[in-house]
């Protein structure tokens, strides 16, 4: 069940952000192009600003100059004192908290929509890091009703114990998209394509909102992270094998106890061993293998989601 407050207050400040990591091309090149025609992002009761996040990285084609940029927006970054040493992505993490945020103060973003793509066969993912966040499953089910033939799907991401430390944390309210399959540096014209449309529908939602729409109450599917499956690897630390014809581009498809994950080297099958049955995403990710992972185990679980009632006309007056 869903219990927490539902937010009622209009998102005036929205930014639209890609580039994050500066070979996922989709949303790279529609930010360069809205940088130069801003008004397709624009909406009557709000204007989106698009920010190119990772300049350096995008520049070089690369995901990252010296860290993951999406991994570093907690306090402890962003409240350190600057010297001349610090990783690229520290500084640019510094630059977009003075200009989105600062994190966790009410003069941050009301809203930021962060694009992504991975090489992972996962289709359409929003990736939420607040716990039932009532206004991410209302848009995420809007998005379900404008494309009933595209498959929609929320990964509830809260890292256990952690702060949160992506781009979208910095706002008071955001979201991550993510569309694959598509490699690393490359545009492919269908995912650029519907991501364009997917973010118009984005915008179109969140300007319903502030014009005080009221959205009914509705169940949901969606998917919550339970931690990570790493490759099985050699005593030097090297892969010994990797991901099973069986598993490979079935992402949030459910995988049984027994069933195979990965493929030896030496030709044996490794089965999964978990004793419920879970459901992997961005199996096979690239830019995972540095970090040690393989897939993500993902438990399916049924939320029922309040209605989002009328804002009342004194909240709706455009700003």
């Amino acid at each position: 069940m869903c219990s927490l407050p539902v937010p009622r207050e209009p998102l005036r400040r929205v930014a639209v952000t890609g580039g994050t990591h500066g070979n996922e091309m989709c949303g790279v090149h529609l930010v360069r192009h809205w940088l130069q025609a801003p008004g397709e992002l624009q909406r009557p009761s709000f204007s989106a600003m698009p920010v190119l996040a990772n300049p350096a990285a995008t520049a070089a084609c690369r995901r990252y100059m010296d860290r993951d940029l999406n991994r570093t927006f907690t306090l402890t970054f962003l409240n350190s004192t600057a010297t001349p040493d610090d990783p690229y992505e520290v500084t640019r993490a510094r630059e977009l908290n003075e200009l989105l945020g600062p994190k966790g103060t009410d003069q941050a973003f009301d809203f930021i929509l962060d694009l992504h793509n991975t090489t992972a066969n996962t289709g359409v993912c929003l990736v939420s890091e607040g716990s039932h966040n009532t206004l991410n499953l209302h848009l995420c089910h809007y998005l379900q009703l404008q494309n009933p033939g595209l498959p929609c799907r929320l990964l509830q991401y809260d890292p256990p114990g952690m702060e949160t430390y992506s781009l979208e944390s910095v706002s008071k309210n955001g979201i991550g998209l993510e569309m694959g399959p598509q490699p690393q540096g490359v545009l492919r014209a269908d995912l650029f394509s519907r991501m364009r449309t997917l973010v118009a529908s984005i915008l179109d939602f969140i300007e319903l909102y502030n014009q005080g729409m009221a959205f009914p109450a509705f169940e949901i599917d969606i998917y919550r992270n339970l931690g990570k499956v790493d490759f099985p690897r050699t005593s030097d630390g090297d892969l010994a094998g990797t991901v099973h014809p069986q598993l490979q581009d079935h992402d949030f498809e459910p995988l049984k106890p027994g069933e195979p994950i990965f493929k030896l080297f030496s030709g044996e099958d490794v089965l999964y061993e978990g004793n419920s049955t879970v459901y992997p995403v961005f199996i096979n990710e690239a830019a995972y293998y540095e970090k040690h992972v393989a897939f993500l185990k993902s438990e399916r679980i049924r939320v029922s989601v309040p209605a989002l009632p009328e804002l009342t006309s004194s909240s709706t007056l455009a700003p």
